[in-house]
C-alpha cells in the first residue's frame, strides 16, 4: 500500500513537471533572432497539418507538441487557411492565436496621385504580393465586372496606400479602390457649388483629373479649378496641354509641337470646347475637392512662373505679359 502511494504521488508530481514544461515551452520564442518566415496554410488543414507544414518552410516548431497545445485550448478546428509570416518573438501560443484569427501576412500597394489607370495596371500586374487574376481582361472587360455603368477605366480608382493579405486578388484591390472613387466622388459632389457648369458627377471627376495633371502646386489647384470652371462658363477653349497629352498616347514623346496642338481628337482642348470624353488621370482627394469647390476667382488665363507655381490673369493683355515675362 505504501508503495502504491508513493507510485501515485510520483505519477502526480511527474504530470505536474510535464505540464509545467509543456507550459513553459508554450511561451517561449520559437525564433527570437533573423527576419519574419513566411509560411502557408492549406485549405482544410487542422492543427497538426499546420504544424507540418510551418515546420516544413522552416520554423524550428514540433507539429506534435503544437497540435497538442491546439487541442488544449479547443482551437485545432478554428485554424485558417492563407499566408502568414512568423516573427521573432512569437510564442507557439501566439502563434494559434494568429492562425484562429487570420492575421495574414500583409502587402501594400500605393497608387500615385496623376497615374493614369495604364501605369496602375502595369504597377499590378508586376507586383508579388497579388494573384494576377484579371491579366487576360481588357479594360472594357475588367470594368465589366467591376461597374458596368462604366465602360472606360480612367479616373475611376482612387489614389492610395492599400494593405492586402499576401496571394489576393488583382480583382479585389481594384473594386476597393473604386468604390473608395465613388465614395469620395459622392462626398464632394454632395457638398459642391449648385452653381458650377457639371452636368453629373463624372464631369466633375474629369475635371478633377485635369486639375491634378495641370498643377504643380497643391496650394493651387483651387484656383487652378476656379479658371477652369471660368472658362467653362463662358464658352472659352480649356486649352490644357495635359489632355492633349493623354490624346496623344504613347505618340507623346516629351514635347507638344504645334501641329499637336492642331491634330483634332476628343481629347484635344484646342480644338474642341467642353470637357474631354474620360478623366485623363487618377485624381486624388485635394483635386476632387478643388473640383466641386473652386476658387471664386474671374482669372482665365495662368502661365507656370517657372519655379512650381503659377501667374493668374484675368484677361488676355495681362496673360501675354506673364508669358513674356516667364517663358519667353
Amino acid at each position: 500500500m505504501a508503495f502504491f502511494k508513493k507510485l501515485v504521488v510520483c505519477t502526480v508530481i511527474a504530470a505536474i513537471g510535464a505540464g509545467a514544461t509543456f507550459a513553459y515551452w508554450a511561451q517561449q520564442p520559437i525564433t527570437t533572432e533573423g527576419e519574419a518566415i513566411a509560411f502557408a496554410i492549406a485549405p482544410g488543414s487542422g492543427a497538426h497539418a499546420a504544424g507540418q507544414q510551418i515546420l516544413d518552410a522552416g520554423i524550428p516548431i514540433e507539429p506534435l507538441l503544437f497540435n497538442l497545445l491546439a487541442r488544449i485550448e479547443g482551437k485545432t478546428s478554428k485554424i485558417k487557411a492563407g499566408s502568414y509570416e512568423l516573427k521573432p518573438g512569437t510564442s507557439p501560443q501566439r502563434l494559434i492565436t494568429q492562425l484562429v484569427r487570420g492575421e495574414f501576412a500583409q502587402e501594400s500597394l500605393t497608387i500615385i496621385e496623376g497615374w493614369t489607370f495604364r501605369q496602375m495596371r502595369q504597377v499590378m500586374a508586376v507586383h508579388p504580393g497579388l494573384k494576377h487574376d484579371t491579366a487576360q481582361l481588357s479594360d472594357r472587360e475588367l470594368m465589366a465586372k467591376i461597374s458596368p455603368e462604366y465602360a472606360q477605366p480612367e479616373g475611376l480608382f482612387f489614389p492610395d496606400t492599400y494593405l492586402f493579405a499576401k496571394g489576393a486578388s488583382e480583382m479585389q484591390i481594384f473594386k476597393q479602390a473604386h468604390v473608395a472613387m465613388i465614395a469620395r466622388l459622392a462626398e464632394a459632389w454632395d457638398k459642391r457649388d449648385p452653381a458650377l457648369p457639371y452636368k453629373n458627377p463624372y464631369e466633375a471627376l474629369i475635371m478633377a483629373s485635369i486639375v491634378e495633371k495641370e498643377t504643380g502646386q497643391k496650394s493651387e489647384r483651387a484656383m487652378i479649378a476656379g479658371v477652369f470652371v471660368n472658362r467653362l462658363k463662358t464658352g472659352m477653349l480649356l486649352q490644357t496641354d495635359p489632355t492633349v497629352i493623354y490624346g496623344m498616347g504613347d505618340a507623346y514623346q516629351g514635347k507638344i509641337r504645334k501641329r499637336d496642338l492642331e491634330a483634332d481628337n476628343p481629347y484635344n482642348t484646342y480644338t474642341r470646347g467642353g470637357l474631354p470624353p474620360t478623366p485623363i488621370a487618377l485624381p486624388g482627394a485635394q483635386s476632387l475637392t478643388a473640383a466641386l469647390a473652386p476658387a471664386r476667382t474671374e482669372a482665365l488665363y495662368f502661365v507656370a512662373r517657372g519655379n512650381g507655381t503659377s501667374e493668374f490673369s484675368n484677361n488676355l493683355p495681362d496673360h501675354n505679359r506673364a508669358v513674356n515675362k516667364y517663358q519667353r
